[in-house]
């Protein structure tokens, strides 16, 4: 369907940056800012019929676009935004208490080191939980509750960030996003099995 189609862009240097919509893409095409495009799979926009030459216009959109620079992006000092929704696909929606997967409604944030206690509101802090093991860990640590975490906590990259944030990534733009991961990452253990 059209309306869920996502197109990857990359800034000059082939980096990525993020998801746009097909219609913020076209614009992208329209104003000839798109250098360069990768990737294998194209979306064939229909346009009206030239009064003149009884032609139909279209426009292809390729699924991988490289843009031109507005601003420089610094990688290194990249923080993701912490919301659950993110936080549970980092966890592949799995209570890391118990360790069963859950639905996103049956999910809530853990803060291994309770706020009480000056934890922070962080990536590295916090762990996707099933209701009863939030509510039986309570505010206390994981030690203290006598439950242990099945994983560390980590704060995606930015790349591994917009692979959470992707709703249907296509096939072409995984394998390229993929390339980006370090091997050692949950995110790209988890994308990358047999």
């Amino acid at each position: 369907m059209i309306n869920n189609q996502q197109i990857l862009r990359l800034n000059s240097s082939g980096h990525p940056i993020g998801w746009v919509n097909y219609e913020t893409a076209a614009r992208l095409y329209c104003l000839n800012h798109v250098i360069y495009e990768c990737g294998s799979s194209t979306l064939k926009l229909r346009g009206g019929y030239s009064r003149l030459t009884k032609q139909r216009s279209f426009l292809n959109l390729n699924s991988i676009i490289s843009t031109k620079n507005i601003n420089k992006l610094d990688y290194s000092t990249f923080t993701p935004s912490l919301v659950n929704t993110t936080l549970f696909k980092r966890d592949a929606h799995r209570c890391l208490y118990c360790g069963n997967i859950f639905r996103h409604n049956e999910l809530s944030r853990d803060h291994v080191i309770p706020l009480a206690y000056g934890g922070k509101d962080i990536w590295t802090n916090v762990v996707t939980a099933c209701k009863r093991c939030n509510n039986h860990k309570g505010a206390k640590t994981p030690e203290a509750a006598n439950m242990l975490l099945l994983a560390i906590p980590f704060r995606p990259s930015r790349v591994e960030y917009i692979i959470l944030r992707g709703r249907t990534i296509m096939a072409d733009q995984m394998e390229f996003l993929i390339s980006y991961i370090p091997k050692s990452s949950p995110i790209f253990q988890r994308y990358t099995k047999p």
